[in-house]
């Protein structure tokens, strides 16, 4: 009975993903719905990282952080979208175990870094608005490089762990993912073994790093708000309150998606919701960054036009 176990378990080598439960003749259309996503994931968040490196006003702590956060909505969403075009032509869906395990420990590794750093860049406007006479000492290129590598530690700690208990899970056959990439909850839902275990780790870690991160993100909010409300005219509130719309933006759109992904009981039972809800935290969220930066920043739009002027100029 043993060997007979441990044969069928070894004979899952590949897995199919389902993906969205469409009628063929929509499986064009919706490919060049995720390619031009995609091919704006790439441009929009290039454009971002390579005008901030060729504008040397832009090189702050404010813009390094946002150099970062392009580079890992870049990372995190090519870790998905290649495959999942690839499936929206193919018959058969297929994703190897071992590429299925690399694919999640990147995603896991990428989103999760993205959400510290997002907490990070809080931290940073906490500073900028609350403490401007101290901001260049505390925020120095060494403090930043360490804030960034710090949240590429927790992503990598959090990545190892998820992938270790979920990859240690049996399926026993069962290779059919309902999911358009290997995630947790797919994965955990045909294991032939007790998950118990993989879905409390799953809630708790998930848990835990959303708590951490919004509680730092609340807390400088909750001083930023302080401060701009002491500012004696409406137009420098404004102003200053301005520099961080485009943050709130996305730590909305990011957190809220993740939340209802991840950290809410019950999630894995919900495939097809969990679907739409990872194709906003995958993909939409890592198109509207670059945008949203880009469109309500006057610095990096002014930066964009100087650069251009300089082009021009040149020829």
């Amino acid at each position: 009975m043993k060997s007979e176990f441990n044969r069928s378990y070894s004979e899952v080598t590949d897995f199919f993903l389902l993906g969205f439960r469409t009628p063929p003749k929509l499986k064009i259309p919706l490919f060049l719905v995720f390619l031009l996503i995609y091919l704006v994931i790439v441009v929009g968040n290039t454009s971002l990282i390579v005008v901030i490196n060729l504008d040397s006003r832009l090189h702050t702590p404010m813009y390094f952080f946002l150099r970062n956060l392009s580079y890992l909505d870049l990372c995190y969403s090519t870790v998905i979208a290649p495959k999942t075009l690839a499936n929206f032509l193919s018959s058969e869906n297929k994703i190897s175990y071992s590429c299925c395990a690399a694919q999640f420990f990147f995603f896991a590794l990428f989103v999760t870094t993205e959400g510290f750093l997002l907490a990070v860049m809080s931290f940073d406007r906490f500073l900028a608005i609350c403490s401007p006479l101290l901001y260049s000492a505390h925020m120095s290129q060494k403090v930043c490089v360490r804030m960034v590598t710090g949240s590429y530690i927790c992503g990598g700690i959090n990545s190892i762990v998820q992938t270790g208990f979920t990859f240690s899970l049996r399926f026993c056959g069962q290779n059919r993912l309902d999911h358009f990439f290997c995630d947790v909850p797919a994965l955990i839902k045909i294991s032939c073994v007790d998950t118990f275990v993989n879905e409390i780790v799953l809630f708790i870690l998930s848990a835990l790093i959303i708590i951490t991160t919004t509680t730092v993100i609340l807390v400088s909010y909750a001083y930023i708000l302080s401060t701009v409300l002491k500012i004696p005219s409406t137009q420098g509130r404004s102003k200053t309150f301005s520099t961080c719309g485009s943050h709130i933006a996305m730590v909305s759109l990011f957190y809220g998606t993740v939340f209802f992904m991840y950290a809410q009981p019950g999630a894995i039972s919900a495939p097809e919701k969990n679907k739409i809800v990872a194709v906003f935290y995958t993909l939409v969220v890592s198109m509207l960054n670059p945008l949203i930066y880009s469109l309500r920043n006057r610095d990096v739009k002014d930066s964009v036009k100087r650069i251009l002027y300089r082009k021009w100029s040149s020829h």
